[in-house]
């Protein structure tokens, strides 16, 4: 099975500035730090509603609880949300006409409604494309995240609670093995 592209820092420039220029940059921009930043998958960032990022006096929320339906393998989980992506969250949040907790925080700009899972796919590859990425998909930025984490030592104990994975297995195939991630185990020595 084909891995999802890992992002470099210069394409993860590339593609903030293609979404910068894009017509919907707000919306496309939080969707792409749902997944960098917070290692989200498509369906996981489609099926979100307002109330699952913000608390009811519009503050971003510190975690996003995943109902099993919302979830690619049907089980809870907990996704931990980090400074930059709360300021991520707030920015959006701010760019929105009305805040009604219940309604999709990505929505049709024609209906108001969830966008699908496929249609979250499709943004990545039309943003991917649009910069210039080769190989990037809707798994780029997950990928992305838990390669830099385990970059910086995180454990691949935390790395699967924070990718909701069941299987430590499944989390190592995440990580992509670069010259950064070696040096950093024989500097260890």
């Amino acid at each position: 099975m084909k891995q999802a592209k890992v992002l470099t820092t210069e394409e993860i420039k590339r593609v903030m500035a293609t979404i910068a220029q894009s017509r919907h940059s707000d919306r496309n921009r939080l969707v792409f730090q749902l997944s960098l930043l917070g290692g989200m998958r498509a369906c996981e960032i489609a099926s979100l509603q307002i109330g699952s990022v913000i608390d009811a006096n519009s503050k971003p929320k510190s975690e996003i609880n995943l109902t099993a339906h919302m979830t690619k393998g049907h089980s809870s989980r907990t996704v931990v949300v980090g400074d930059k992506l709360q300021k991520e969250i707030a920015r959006y949040i701010a760019t929105l006409p009305t805040v009604e907790l219940t309604k999709p925080l990505i929505a049709s700009q024609k209906s108001g409604k969830y966008f699908s899972a496929n249609t979250i796919v499709q943004m990545f590859m039309s943003i991917y494309a649009d910069a210039g990425v080769s190989g990037g998909s809707s798994h780029s930025g997950r990928r992305t995240f838990i390669t830099t984490l385990a970059d910086k030592s995180v454990s691949v104990k935390v790395l699967q609670h924070l990718a909701g994975h069941r299987s430590v297995q499944t989390t190592m195939r995440y990580i992509d093995l670069n010259e950064n991630l070696l040096k950093s185990a024989v500097n260890l020595m």
